[in-house]
């Protein structure tokens, strides 16, 4: 009797102790002007769809110069009382350390060249040599300050943050920062293009994989390269998608601004793909070496071995051309 009782109990013991089946929980829709894609493993279905809603709309009304309502749409409006709450302080560290590294280069207070240029929430103006020249008093990131009570002062009211070039990548990381509380190991979090991966895809048990665009296919879209990552963030940056066209003069305006001179990029770098751990920081760099020089953009990599980049050129012939760091080079499926 007693060796049935333990067979029995063996039987059991090993029935609990079967690994669960995973699920793959998907949610989609639009936000932050784009659309977004979020997948996350775990043993149930789950629907967290309240909480992502919730992390767009604290990060809309912070962020969003779209927003008249929003704290940086009345810090550019002139408002010194608003206290800034702690995504702000984030995505403003974030960019006074990309500026430093980048020698200048990725500056968030392009915001009224960014409406002068037709590229933001603001009036587009008529710019020649000198309007341009005039609107660059009002950019500078040494001509604002995060003040140790949470405010924000600026050198002139004129001046208007412009945080595109990096919110995107930082909601990503506060989405996975989300998930992360909820216990979820394995996600794959993607806000227009770029995207946040962790852990493994269970349907193929290995890394999650990513494409990225042909910036030279303008209509539909053909992949340029796919590339595995696990516990690091992508973002990329082109012009082959979002510019403007002069409808008098037919003149196309792409939507980099080089920071240094107020006019927007028409260079030889088609787009650019960044590897980092956060997304932020990811977002930010892979828009800083939009408005670089190819050659400064691989000097700038030398020295900051936290990143990988992909970088899509036109050589003297105008020839297309890649340059990879090694490490990007290595994330690359064959």
């Amino acid at each position: 009797m007693k060796s049935k009782i333990l067979f029995l109990g063996l039987v059991v013991l090993f029935f609990n102790c079967a690994p669960k089946e995973k699920v793959k929980n998907r949610t989609w829709g639009n936000a932050l002007g784009t659309t977004y894609s979020i997948i996350y493993i775990a043993d149930e279905e789950l629907d967290y769809q309240k909480e992502i809603d919730s992390v767009f709309q604290v990060l809309n009304q912070s962020m969003s110069t779209y927003i008249p309502s929003s704290d940086i749409s009345k810090i550019n409006e002139g408002d010194s009382t608003i206290v800034v709450d702690g995504m702000f302080k984030e995505v403003f560290d974030v960019s006074s350390k990309v500026h430093e590294a980048s020698n200048g280069y990725f500056d968030p207070t392009i915001g009224v060249l960014a409406n002068a240029w037709g590229f933001g929430p603001g009036e587009q103006i008529e710019l020649d040599s000198l309007r341009v020249d005039s609107l660059l008093g009002y950019v500078g990131w040494d001509k604002v300050q995060l003040n140790q009570d949470n405010t924000i002062t600026k050198s002139h009211p004129s001046i208007r943050f412009d945080f595109n070039a990096v919110a995107k990548g930082y909601a990503i990381d506060r989405l996975g920062a989300m998930l992360d509380e909820k216990g979820i190991k394995n996600y794959l979090v993607e806000v227009g293009g770029e995207v946040l991966a962790k852990g493994t895809n269970i349907d193929s048990g290995k890394q999650w994989t990513v494409g990225i665009d042909d910036p030279e296919v303008e209509t539909g879209r053909q992949l340029k390269q796919i590339v595995s990552l696990k516990d690091v963030a992508m973002a990329s940056s082109g012009n082959y998608r979002k510019f403007r066209v002069d409808p008098e003069t037919g003149e196309k305006y792409v939507h980099t601004i080089n920071p240094k001179t107020g006019y927007t990029k028409n260079s030889s770098v088609l787009a650019t793909s960044v590897v980092a751990k956060t997304c932020a920081v990811a977002d930010a760099f892979a828009t800083t070496f939009m408005a670089m020089d190819l050659e400064d953009s691989k000097q700038l990599l030398k020295n900051h071995d936290e990143l990988e980049a992909y970088i899509i050129y036109l050589d003297e012939n105008g020839e297309t051309q890649e340059f990879f760091t090694s490490g990007f080079e290595a994330l690359i499926k064959n």
